[in-house]
Order: C-alpha cells, then structure tokens, then sequence
C-alpha cells in the first residue's frame, strides 16, 4: 500500500503527500470476491470503506422482499459513512459486483482524521450534499414517473456518474445489466428490455455488448421533459 493509491480516492484527492502518508497508517487492505457480501443493512457500523478497483453495489429490501438497487459505486468511491457519523445501523447492503479490493478505516480513527484535518471534513460535506440531491432526484423518479421515466432517469443517473460526453452524445463503455436497471428503476428485467427497444427504434440510444451510447443527450434531456 502506498498514498499512490490514496490519492484516486475523491475524499482525498486534495491532500498532500505527508497527510495522505499520516492517513495510510490508518487503512487496512482488504479483498473481496465478485457477489461477497460485504456488509447488510441494519448491521452495526464502524467501519468505513474505500474501493481501491472494482464495483460495489448498495442495495436495500423492500417490505416485498425485492432489492432495490440504490448506486453502483466503483474506484475512488466510499461507503459506510453515514453510521460512522450517526451511530446508527447500517442503512443499506453492500455486495461486491466484481472482485474489489477496499481500504478500511475504523470509526475512531476516522474520526480522529477528521478532526486533525479540516479539509476531509469539508469534502465529505460537500459528498454528502451531492449524495442527498441524488436520492432526491431517485425518489421522486420512483414516486412519480411511469415505468419508461423511470428507466429513462436511471440511464441518465448511470450517464452522468461514468459516461463519456463527446460532440453531444454520452457513451457508457460498462452498463450495467438489464437486472440490475430493473433493480435500479423498481421496474421488471422485460419492462427494461422494451423500453431499450423502444428507445433504440426511435434512435434515441444505442447499446452494443455492454455498451450503451445516448444519441444526442439534448433530445434524451428533452423526451423525459415532454413525457
């Protein structure tokens, strides 16, 4: 381990090299298998998680007993922070959706890093506020849209988090699969594969092996405004 590595995460990314050496002390390494559990909602929490490569996804269960994919998070990204700050049990589950290899810190030693250093403090703030406005825009697609807004909104979520942007198309190399939307949107797998036939017909997007292209985004942007 070295601040190499420290340095792809957002948390941190502005910190220098003698802090980010001050904070490795604190991490330990960690390695998951694609589909392990990592942690599941209403566990107690006091560990925080950094993903060093490989995808997590957070999830909760409905009363129906159906997952309810809330982010797909990957590289730079972390999670568990919300019951290192509150003490309450954890909100979510976190399941590896490839091999991963995570950073932890205890609750503790987080808190005394933020403590000792302003500047994490102020960015997480500011990933918290960031975080909060996108389950915002989540629940109000889940309460209010129909199934093809839905659908819609969870490209476009997807999009804004990894796509490309080039001459007014978006290109996401790494979709996520028909299930896991579905899981996203609250929908079905089926009502998922004919709302990207549709949207492929009208040519509003295009989708190659795992990757899908948004044509032109101003008229992706404009069909969810006028539907």
């Amino acid at each position: 381990m070295d601040i190499s590595t420290l340095k792809n995460i957002t948390l941190f990314e502005d910190l220098n090299d003698e802090t980010l050496e001050n904070i490795l002390k604190f991490c330990k390494n960690n390695h998951y298998h694609k589909d392990n559990i990592i942690l599941f909602e209403e566990d107690l929490g006091d560990l925080l998680f950094f993903i060093i490569n490989g995808k997590v996804k957070i999830s909760r269960t409905n009363e129906a007993g159906k997952e309810i994919i809330l982010s797909i998070i990957e590289e730079g990204d972390y999670f568990g922070e919300m019951s290192i700050l509150d003490g309450e049990n954890r909100s979510a589950n976190a399941v590896a959706l490839s091999d991963a290899n995570v950073f932890i810190i205890n609750k503790p030693d987080f808190c005394f890093i933020l403590e000792k250093y302003p500047k994490i403090t102020i960015r997480l703030l500011k990933d918290l506020t960031s975080r909060l406005r996108k389950a915002d825009k989540l629940i109000e697609s889940l309460s209010l849209n129909n199934a093809e807004n839905k659908i819609c909104n969870t490209i476009l979520a997807i999009a804004e988090e990894t796509g490309m942007h080039k001459s007014g198309s978006v290109t996401v190399n790494k979709m996520p699969s028909q299930k896991i939307i579905a899981n996203m949107s609250g929908t079905s797998r089926e009502t998922v594969s004919r709302i990207f036939s549709k949207l492929k017909t009208k040519k509003l997007i295009s989708i190659r092996n795992h990757k899908l292209v948004i044509n032109s985004y101003e008229d992706f942007l404009k069909k969810l405004s006028t539907d």
